[in-house]
């Protein structure tokens, strides 16, 4: 891959990039400094990109990690906030595992869906339509893999609260994907 190539790749990503970091960091200026280092680093490793993944989830991976390095300095060097307690009495859909009381309705083929570009676009609007606090744990704890005591150090929430913002991200995104994606071929067009 050229340079020039890549700059322009880069360049189209840097939007995506962007949201995904400010919805992590809570900061513009952060998830600017998150974005252009990784953008720096993947510029920089370009002659090591082996294209054993695309060059999309090569970058966001590096973002991923650049993320990742922030949050945990901010664990270790924590600011002084309020707790936000939003916590509401639900219906419980989540056992104490994680696991679902009821299973989402029987998808086709769900490892040949998640290949498609047009899930991915689906699942993105849907996790835009997830309230704030619950999208950002949710993405803290499946797209960055922090554990539930990272997440609440990170935005000084207790253990419980943490997986009730969980349960609302899921329960959110299971009813957007049902109706969205899984739902039918009619439903895709109307994102």
């Amino acid at each position: 891959m050229t340079d020039n190539s890549l700059a322009d790749e880069l360049g189209h990503m840097r939007p995506q990039m962007l949201r995904f970091a400010r919805l992590q960091l809570r900061s513009d200026a952060a998830a600017e400094d998150a974005v252009q280092e990784a953008l720096l680093a993947a510029m920089e490793g370009a002659a090591n990109f082996t294209g054993a993944a695309a060059v999309k989830t090569w970058v966001f991976s590096i973002l991923r990690n650049k993320i990742i390095d922030d949050i945990r300095r901010r664990v270790r060097e924590p600011e002084l906030r309020p707790a936000d307690d939003d916590r509401d009495e639900s219906e419980d859909m989540f056992l104490a595992d994680g696991h679902w009381v009821d299973k989402p309705a029987t998808w086709s083929d769900p490892n040949a869906s998640l290949e498609q570009r047009q899930f991915w676009a689906v699942f993105e609007a849907c996790l835009d339509g997830v309230p704030a606090k619950p999208g950002r744990v949710f993405m803290m704890r499946e797209f960055l893999g922090l554990s539930t005591e990272e997440i609440c150090k990170e935005l000084a929430i207790s253990t419980s609260n943490c997986w009730v913002l969980l349960h609302r991200a899921r329960l959110g995104l299971r009813e957007c994907l049902s109706l969205r994606w899984f739902g039918g071929s009619d439903s895709v067009s109307t994102i």
